[in-house]
């Protein structure tokens, strides 16, 4: 998955020439944003905006955020770089993020963009969401096969189980998931590799060491 943008510049003036992928009104579920241990946004007319083609991110209304967090966009504390957005600085409870936009032209009028990683915490209702909000267009289904299940790499065995756990979600190839002691732990050497998903969780990985070759594998 792509990383957060770095220069909110360059992103707020492409969404204003080009327009987002795709937006969809997320109502009327409750979205919040808890910043230094205060709730600074509180809506249920928050807007999934698809800024790339991979995933979709929470675009807040600008009313929706208590008074006095957000710093007015035409305050000199803020960027006057562009006609059609401004940045802005969040902050409550000691914390402060300057990772804000806010628009002011276009199909995203009135909307406030704040960096999903840049604050505490994110809810759906009362459920906290990590590192971006789920796809409404996707589904991520579990299901359990008795069909067997035999892993080679570079035609060694490191994996054998009669069944599986195993993980199909739109788009992507299927996953298995095998028990542990399924696996050839001798060929394996833990990484240090870890990686987020707002479906899965976290996940840690292992090299598979074959003859000095290396092979990477996940543990979810």
């Amino acid at each position: 998955m792509p990383p957060p943008p770095k220069n909110l510049d360059e992103l707020a003036r492409s969404l204003l020439a080009n327009g987002p992928v795709k937006t969809l009104p997320a109502a009327p579920k409750r979205v919040r944003v808890r910043l230094g241990g205060t709730y600074v946004a509180d809506t249920t007319r928050a807007v999934y905006v698809w800024e790339h083609a991979y995933y979709p991110t929470y675009y807040v209304p600008r009313e929706s955020f208590a008074e006095g967090v957000l710093s007015d966009p035409d305050s000199p504390a803020s960027s006057s770089a562009g006609d059609g957005y401004r940045l802005a600085i969040l902050s409550a409870g000691g914390a402060s993020t300057d990772r804000v936009i806010v628009f002011r032209a276009g199909v995203l009028k009135d909307l406030v963009r704040v960096e999903f990683s840049a604050v505490d915490a994110w809810f759906e209702e009362d459920a906290r969401i990590d590192i971006h909000p789920k796809d409404p267009f996707k589904r991520v289904d579990v299901v359990f096969s008795s069909r067997p299940v035999r892993i080679l790499v570079r035609g060694t065995e490191v994996a054998r189980a009669p069944s599986c756990f195993q993980l199909y979600e739109t788009g992507l190839p299927v996953r298995f998931y095998l028990p542990v002691t399924s696996v050839r732990l001798d060929l394996l050497r833990e990484s240090a590799t870890v990686t987020a998903c707002p479906y899965k969780g976290e996940a840690n990985y292992y090299d598979v060491l074959l003859g000095g070759a290396e092979k990477g594998m996940s543990r979810g």
